[in-house]
């Protein structure tokens, strides 16, 4: 496309045309006023700018572990047992080995994180289009006219796309519960045998304090929801075709002084453009100023027309 619009702008617009020389051609501008001329120039493409969302991840939610909730407690375990004896034959005991419990089964939630993968997707960034391109004359043509000769090519731009990368879940969060088993504690204590025989006498039991935890609230979850994520994409929409196809008013050759030249570099230098030395000859460096800043602008390009004068502050 660039290529195509370089080459527009060399060639520039159709030769000036004087109202008063062509009256009978059939191809003049219409309401054309005496005095003035007249060429049709290239017209640029006009575009407009469209701004868009596109999603780079989905919308999901994860799953949040609310951990058990425990509480310490003591009790009274029993260590030796009350027991009665005789005060002449004492009474016998045997030793036991027991396990209590200091801690109840329980179980916790282990959470598990969602899977994502990447996945890159095709974005139309503009859409295909045609262009005209003037080809060269025909030779077989057998009018002595050369503007009936012209050869015009219609001519497709494919469309422009882009990649975008993006994550969608593939699997999402989840919970799984492991068990805890409950926690013992190995005592010993002694138990009578034989009691005495002689005289009774009552022997209290003994007793241990134990501290242990205990389970107050079970684990649970709960679920976050976790927004999608989105980027701003801005891309420039086509919205009408621009190439040789409007007659404008062009500055007439009697006009184009050396005072006016030296006015358009000027002005050039002025707008940010480099015209070459000020020396009042439309010479290279000056055309491609001028023709830069009827593309910049999007102005009816490659000649000295009456819009690109009045877009400069140039007197006409």
């Amino acid at each position: 496309m660039k290529k195509l619009r370089n080459l527009l702008l060399v060639l520039g617009c159709m030769a000036l045309v004087s109202v008063n020389t062509f009256a009978q051609d059939t191809d003049l501008p219409p309401n054309a006023v005496a005095g003035k001329c007249y060429a049709k120039c290239l017209i640029p493409d006009q575009y407009e700018t469209v701004t868009e969302q596109i999603l780079l991840k989905e919308a999901s939610s994860r799953i949040e572990v609310v951990p058990a909730e425990y509480e310490t407690v003591t009790e009274q375990v029993l260590v030796k047992e009350g027991y009665r004896v005789l005060e002449v034959v004492p009474a016998t005991f045997s030793t036991v080995t027991e396990e209590i419990m200091v801690k109840e089964a329980s179980s916790r939630l282990e959470y598990m994180p969602p899977v994502y993968e990447t996945v890159t997707e095709q974005v139309l960034v503009s859409p295909a289009t045609t262009k005209w391109v003037k080809g060269r004359a025909d030779r077989n043509c057998l009018s002595s006219d050369p503007d009936k000769c012209k050869v015009w090519c219609l001519t497709e731009v494919p469309a422009q796309y882009k990649t975008v990368t993006k994550q969608v879940l593939k699997t999402p969060a989840s919970t799984r519960e492991v068990p805890i088993p409950a926690e013992y504690k190995t005592i010993t204590k002694a138990v009578i045998q034989t009691p005495a025989n002689t005289r009774d006498r009552e022997v209290p039991a003994e007793y241990r304090t134990v501290t242990k935890k205990v389970l107050r609230t079970p684990a649970t979850t709960r679920e976050v929801e976790v927004p999608a994520e989105y980027s701003t994409m801005t891309t420039q929409k086509l919205v009408s075709t621009g190439g040789f196809t409007e007659w404008v008013e062009v500055l007439c050759e009697a006009k184009m002084t050396a005072s006016r030249v030296v006015e358009i570099q000027q002005a050039l230098i002025a707008k940010g453009y480099n015209p070459g030395p000020i020396d009042d000859v439309m010479g290279p460096a000056t055309n491609a100023a001028l023709s830069q800043f009827q593309s910049d602008n999007g102005l009816p390009a490659g000649n000295v027309n009456i819009a690109t004068l009045k877009a400069l502050g140039v007197s006409h």
